[in-house]
Protein backbone atom coordinates (compact mmCIF):
# COMPACT_ATOMS: atom_id res chain seq x y z
CA UNK A 1 0.00 0.00 0.00
CA UNK A 2 1.15 3.28 -0.85
CA UNK A 3 0.93 6.00 2.02
CA UNK A 4 2.64 8.47 3.42
CA UNK A 5 4.64 8.70 6.99
CA UNK A 6 5.00 11.43 9.11
CA UNK A 7 7.39 11.96 12.17
CA UNK A 8 6.83 14.57 14.66
CA UNK A 9 9.47 14.82 17.52
CA UNK A 10 10.39 17.51 19.71
CA UNK A 11 10.74 18.34 23.37
CA UNK A 12 8.27 17.46 26.01
CA UNK A 13 5.57 19.85 25.67
CA UNK A 14 6.39 21.17 22.84
CA UNK A 15 3.45 21.01 20.63
CA UNK A 16 4.02 18.04 19.08
CA UNK A 17 0.29 16.61 19.71
CA UNK A 18 -1.50 20.00 18.96
CA UNK A 19 -0.34 19.74 15.08
CA UNK A 20 -0.93 16.37 15.27
CA UNK A 21 -4.24 16.73 16.04
CA UNK A 22 -4.63 19.60 13.39
CA UNK A 23 -3.26 17.22 10.52
CA UNK A 24 -5.96 14.84 12.41
CA UNK A 25 -8.80 16.81 11.93
CA UNK A 26 -7.76 17.95 8.23
CA UNK A 27 -7.25 14.52 7.15
CA UNK A 28 -10.02 12.95 9.16
CA UNK A 29 -10.32 9.42 7.21
CA UNK A 30 -7.45 8.83 5.59
CA UNK A 31 -5.10 9.44 8.64
CA UNK A 32 -3.70 6.93 11.20
CA UNK A 33 -1.72 8.13 13.95
CA UNK A 34 0.68 5.86 16.12
CA UNK A 35 2.34 7.09 19.49
CA UNK A 36 6.11 6.18 20.04
CA UNK A 37 5.20 6.44 24.01
CA UNK A 38 3.19 3.68 23.56
CA UNK A 39 5.84 1.39 22.87
CA UNK A 40 7.78 2.28 26.46
CA UNK A 41 8.74 -1.35 27.31
CA UNK A 42 6.94 -3.66 29.74
CA UNK A 43 8.21 -3.86 33.69
CA UNK A 44 6.17 -6.22 35.00
CA UNK A 45 9.40 -7.62 36.94
CA UNK A 46 9.78 -4.07 38.94
CA UNK A 47 8.57 -2.93 41.88
CA UNK A 48 6.11 0.51 41.07
CA UNK A 49 8.49 2.52 43.27
CA UNK A 50 11.57 1.51 41.10
CA UNK A 51 9.23 2.45 38.19
CA UNK A 52 9.01 5.70 39.20
CA UNK A 53 12.90 6.39 38.88
CA UNK A 54 13.02 4.86 35.22
CA UNK A 55 14.66 6.80 32.63
CA UNK A 56 11.57 6.96 30.30
CA UNK A 57 13.36 9.83 27.97
CA UNK A 58 16.39 7.73 26.78
CA UNK A 59 16.30 5.27 23.43
CA UNK A 60 16.79 2.18 25.16
CA UNK A 61 13.34 2.78 27.26
CA UNK A 62 11.73 2.00 24.15
CA UNK A 63 10.89 -0.59 22.07
CA UNK A 64 11.37 1.12 19.36
CA UNK A 65 12.04 -2.21 17.44
CA UNK A 66 8.31 -3.17 17.31
CA UNK A 67 7.34 0.12 16.46
CA UNK A 68 9.77 -0.23 12.84
CA UNK A 69 7.91 -3.40 12.57
CA UNK A 70 4.28 -2.18 12.99
CA UNK A 71 5.48 0.78 10.83
CA UNK A 72 6.68 -1.64 7.97
CA UNK A 73 3.30 -3.38 8.07
CA UNK A 74 1.21 -0.52 7.99
CA UNK A 75 3.46 0.32 4.61
CA UNK A 76 2.40 -2.92 3.35
CA UNK A 77 -1.29 -2.44 4.15
CA UNK A 78 -1.70 -4.94 6.64
CA UNK A 79 -3.14 -3.32 10.47
CA UNK A 80 -1.44 -3.93 13.89
CA UNK A 81 -1.98 -4.06 17.20
CA UNK A 82 0.44 -1.22 18.92
CA UNK A 83 0.27 -1.70 22.78
CA UNK A 84 -0.85 1.03 25.20
CA UNK A 85 1.28 2.53 27.86
CA UNK A 86 -0.31 3.24 31.63
CA UNK A 87 1.56 6.58 32.68
CA UNK A 88 -0.12 5.96 36.21
CA UNK A 89 1.27 2.50 36.79
CA UNK A 90 4.87 3.64 34.56
CA UNK A 91 4.25 0.47 33.33
CA UNK A 92 2.26 -1.26 29.35
CA UNK A 93 -1.07 -2.02 29.78
CA UNK A 94 -2.44 -5.53 28.71
CA UNK A 95 -4.46 -3.38 26.14
CA UNK A 96 -3.66 -2.78 22.59
CA UNK A 97 -4.89 -0.24 19.87
CA UNK A 98 -5.90 -1.85 16.57
CA UNK A 99 -4.28 0.04 13.73
CA UNK A 100 -5.81 -0.19 10.01
CA UNK A 101 -3.65 1.29 7.57
CA UNK A 102 -4.15 4.60 6.08
CA UNK A 103 -2.69 6.56 3.19
CA UNK A 104 -1.46 8.72 5.63
CA UNK A 105 0.81 7.80 8.96
CA UNK A 106 1.68 10.10 11.88
CA UNK A 107 3.92 9.25 14.16
CA UNK A 108 4.77 10.95 17.31
CA UNK A 109 7.53 11.23 19.63
CA UNK A 110 9.90 13.17 21.35
CA UNK A 111 13.25 10.73 20.67
CA UNK A 112 11.26 9.67 17.33
CA UNK A 113 13.76 10.71 15.30
CA UNK A 114 16.57 9.60 17.42
CA UNK A 115 16.97 5.86 15.56
CA UNK A 116 17.90 5.96 11.92
CA UNK A 117 16.04 2.82 11.00
CA UNK A 118 12.93 4.79 12.05
CA UNK A 119 14.01 7.84 10.12
CA UNK A 120 14.70 6.08 6.85
CA UNK A 121 10.78 5.06 7.21
CA UNK A 122 9.35 8.93 7.46
CA UNK A 123 8.83 10.61 4.34
CA UNK A 124 8.16 14.19 6.21
CA UNK A 125 9.95 14.67 9.42
CA UNK A 126 8.65 17.57 11.48
CA UNK A 127 10.23 18.69 14.91
CA UNK A 128 8.48 21.04 16.89
CA UNK A 129 10.21 23.62 19.72
CA UNK A 130 9.16 25.36 21.64
CA UNK A 131 10.72 27.84 24.92
CA UNK A 132 11.66 25.22 28.02
CA UNK A 133 9.75 27.19 30.47
CA UNK A 134 6.65 26.72 28.33
CA UNK A 135 7.81 23.23 28.20
CA UNK A 136 7.66 22.75 31.75
CA UNK A 137 4.61 24.50 32.51
CA UNK A 138 2.78 22.43 29.81
CA UNK A 139 4.26 19.46 30.97
CA UNK A 140 3.27 19.62 34.60
CA UNK A 141 -0.69 20.34 33.85
CA UNK A 142 -0.76 17.42 31.10
CA UNK A 143 1.07 15.34 33.89
CA UNK A 144 -1.38 16.21 36.63
CA UNK A 145 -4.69 16.25 34.65
CA UNK A 146 -4.27 13.67 32.37
CA UNK A 147 -1.73 11.24 33.52
CA UNK A 148 -2.62 11.04 37.87
CA UNK A 149 1.16 12.43 38.78
CA UNK A 150 1.64 14.35 41.66
CA UNK A 151 3.92 17.88 41.40
CA UNK A 152 6.74 16.56 43.14
CA UNK A 153 6.72 13.37 40.89
CA UNK A 154 6.64 15.46 37.75
CA UNK A 155 9.12 18.22 38.78
CA UNK A 156 12.13 15.58 40.23
CA UNK A 157 11.40 13.47 36.88
CA UNK A 158 12.45 16.52 35.07
CA UNK A 159 15.19 17.73 36.58
CA UNK A 160 16.75 14.49 36.83
CA UNK A 161 16.24 12.82 33.39
CA UNK A 162 13.87 14.67 31.42
CA UNK A 163 15.64 17.70 31.13
CA UNK A 164 19.41 16.52 30.70
CA UNK A 165 17.70 13.76 28.37
CA UNK A 166 16.66 16.11 26.12
CA UNK A 167 19.86 18.24 25.16
CA UNK A 168 21.86 14.68 25.05
CA UNK A 169 19.22 12.89 22.80
CA UNK A 170 16.05 15.12 21.92
CA UNK A 171 17.86 18.43 20.63
CA UNK A 172 20.20 16.91 18.25
CA UNK A 173 17.54 15.37 16.39
CA UNK A 174 16.41 18.73 15.45
CA UNK A 175 18.98 18.81 12.69
CA UNK A 176 17.72 15.25 11.21
CA UNK A 177 14.33 17.19 10.25
CA UNK A 178 12.98 18.58 7.16
CA UNK A 179 10.62 21.07 8.65
CA UNK A 180 11.45 22.59 12.11
CA UNK A 181 8.22 25.03 13.35
CA UNK A 182 7.93 26.83 16.56
CA UNK A 183 4.30 25.82 17.27
CA UNK A 184 1.39 23.49 17.40
CA UNK A 185 -0.44 26.32 16.39
CA UNK A 186 1.70 28.13 13.28
CA UNK A 187 -0.52 27.81 11.00
CA UNK A 188 1.95 29.23 7.94
CA UNK A 189 3.75 25.67 8.86
CA UNK A 190 0.63 23.75 8.81
CA UNK A 191 -0.55 25.01 5.17
CA UNK A 192 3.01 24.23 4.24
CA UNK A 193 2.68 20.37 5.95
CA UNK A 194 -0.44 19.89 4.42
CA UNK A 195 -0.06 21.34 0.77
CA UNK A 196 3.41 18.72 0.83
CA UNK A 197 1.14 15.58 1.91
CA UNK A 198 -1.40 16.41 -0.99
CA UNK A 199 1.47 16.66 -3.56
CA UNK A 200 3.07 12.99 -2.18
CA UNK A 201 -0.61 12.00 -1.94
CA UNK A 202 -1.53 12.90 -6.12
CA UNK A 203 2.13 11.81 -6.83
CA UNK A 204 1.34 7.67 -4.90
Amino acid sequence: MDCIVIGIAGGTGSGKSTFTNRLKSRFSEDIAVVYHDNYYRRQDDIPFEERKKVNYDHPDSLETDLLIEHLKLLKQGKAVDCPVYDYSRHNRSNQVVHIEPKKIIVIEGILLLADPRLRELIDIKIFVEADADERILRRIVRDVKERGRDLDNIVEQYLTTVKPMHYLYVEPTRATADIVINSGMNDVAFDIVQSKIRLLLEQK
